[in-house]
C-alpha cells in the first residue's frame, strides 16, 4: 500500500505547481521570448503525430483539379495569405514576429500529403492561430488543397494571374466578387454558381444569408463579411442583370429530354431528370421540381433561384448538401431537405444534368433596378 500515499502526494504537488503557475504569473506568456528548449520539438512532433492519425484516407481525396485550384487560390489570397505569405508577396514584418511564426506557404505545405492538407485546413492548429474552416461542410477545403498541392512550384506571375480582380466598373467590391464570378456572372467554372440567371432579391438573400451563417460555405461566409453590408443589395442588383435568351418552355425542355440519346431509355440522365422534375413518375414521392424552379415555372418567387443552364457539378453538390442537412437559408430550406432526403446519387446525377442542358431563364422583374 506504501505506493498509493506516494502517488498521492505527488499528485497534490502537481497540483499546487500548476496553480502557482496558473495564478501567481510563474509563466511567462510573451511573446517576444522563446519556448524553453525542447518545447518546439515537443509542440511540433505532436501537431505532425495528430495530423497523420486523424487525417482521412488517402482514397478519400478528390480530383484536385485546375478549376478547384482557381477558387481555392482565390480564397488563399483572401484569407490566409496575409499570415502565410504568396509567391512574390512576403510576409510582413508583424507576421514575422509572431510565436510560432506562419512559415511562408512553400515551406508550410512541403511533406504533407493531400489528405493531411485537407485536415489541417478543415480543422485549424491550436495555438498557432490558424483557425478552423467557417464552415460545417468539408467538401470546400480540397479546393485549397488544391492551390496548396501547386503553390511549391508557382511563380509570382503564376499566381498573380489567379488571384488579381476583375476590372469593370460596378459598386465597391464587385471586383473582388467578380474576380470568381465574372464580371458578367458566368464564372466558367463548375465550382462557382452562374449569378446571371438570377433575379437580385434572391441574390441579396443568398448573400445575407452566407453572412449570418444560415447559409454554409467557408468561401461566401468570409466574401460576404468582407465588403460593407451597404453594398450587398448593389452587388445583387450588377450580378443578377441578365443578358440571357428566354429559356425553354415546358414542351421545349421535354422535346429535348426525350430527343437525347435513346428515346425513352431509363439510363439516359437528362430524359430522368426531366421526368424527376416534372414528377411524372406518379410512384415515387418525390415533389416538382419545376413547380417552383423551372423551366417556365408557375409559382416562381424572386427568391427562389432559377436551375435552367446553372453548372452540372454546382447543382449538384447543392443537392448533395441539402440531403446531409448542411444547407440552409432561404424561406423554404425546410421544404428542400426534405425533398432532398429522398433522392439518390444517381437521381440527384440526373437532375444536375439535366437542368444544366437547358438555356437559362430571364430571371423574374422583382428586385429588378
Amino acid at each position: 500500500m506504501r505506493p498509493l500515499p506516494l502517488l498521492g502526494g505527488l499528485a497534490v504537488l502537481a497540483a499546487l505547481a500548476g496553480s502557482a503557475v496558473v495564478f501567481l504569473g510563474l509563466f511567462d506568456t510573451s511573446a517576444r521570448k522563446g519556448h524553453w528548449p525542447g518545447i518546439s520539438w515537443v509542440l511540433h512532433t505532436t501537431f505532425r503525430t495528430s495530423v497523420e492519425r486523424h487525417a482521412p484516407p488517402p482514397e478519400d481525396v478528390p480530383d484536385l483539379t485546375d478549376a478547384m485550384a482557381r477558387l481555392g487560390a482565390r480564397h488563399y489570397d483572401s484569407a490566409c495569405r496575409v499570415c502565410h505569405g504568396a509567391p512574390g508577396v512576403r510576409q510582413g514584418a508583424t507576421v514575422r514576429a509572431m510565436l510560432p511564426a506562419p512559415p511562408p506557404i512553400a515551406q508550410a505545405v512541403r511533406g504533407w500529403r493531400p489528405n493531411e492538407l485537407g485536415w489541417i485546413v478543415r480543422e485549424g492548429v491550436k495555438m498557432s492561430g490558424m483557425p478552423g474552416w467557417p464552415s460545417a461542410r468539408n467538401d470546400e477545403v480540397w479546393a485549397v488543397v488544391a492551390f496548396l498541392t501547386r503553390v511549391r512550384g508557382m511563380r509570382a506571375e503564376q499566381y498573380a494571374a489567379l488571384v488579381g480582380p476583375a476590372t469593370a466598373e460596378g459598386p465597391p467590391g464587385f471586383g473582388y466578387c467578380a474576380g470568381c464570378h465574372g464580371i458578367d456572372g458566368i464564372s466558367g467554372n463548375e465550382q462557382i454558381p452562374r449569378l446571371d440567371i438570377q433575379t437580385p432579391d434572391y441574390l441579396e438573400m443568398a448573400l445575407l444569408t452566407y453572412r449570418d451563417g444560415r447559409r454554409q460555405s467557408g468561401y461566401m461566409r468570409h466574401a460576404a463579411s468582407a465588403v460593407p453590408a451597404e453594398t450587398l443589395r448593389p452587388l445583387a442588383r450588377r450580378f443578377g442583370r441578365s443578358s440571357a435568351q428566354p429559356g425553354a418552355t415546358e414542351g421545349d425542355a421535354a422535346g429535348k429530354a426525350a430527343g437525347s440519346g435513346a428515346a425513352g431509355a431509363p439510363e439516359d440522365p437528362v430524359e430522368e431528370g426531366h421526368r424527376l422534375a416534372f414528377a411524372l413518375d406518379r410512384r415515387r414521392d418525390i415533389p416538382a421540381c419545376q413547380s417552383c424552379h423551372g423551366p417556365q415555372a408557375e409559382r416562381r418567387r424572386a427568391d427562389t433561384p432559377s436551375l435552367a443552364g446553372q453548372y452540372r457539378g454546382y447543382l449538384e453538390t447543392q443537392l448533395i448538401l441539402w440531403r446531409e442537412g448542411l444547407r440552409g437559408g432561404g424561406p423554404r430550406a425546410e421544404l428542400m431537405s426534405e425533398a432532398a432526403r429522398r433522392l439518390s446519387d444517381e437521381q440527384i446525377a440526373a437532375l444536375a444534368t439535366y437542368y444544366a442542358s437547358l438555356a437559362p431563364e430571364v430571371p423574374a422583374a422583382g428586385g429588378a433596378d
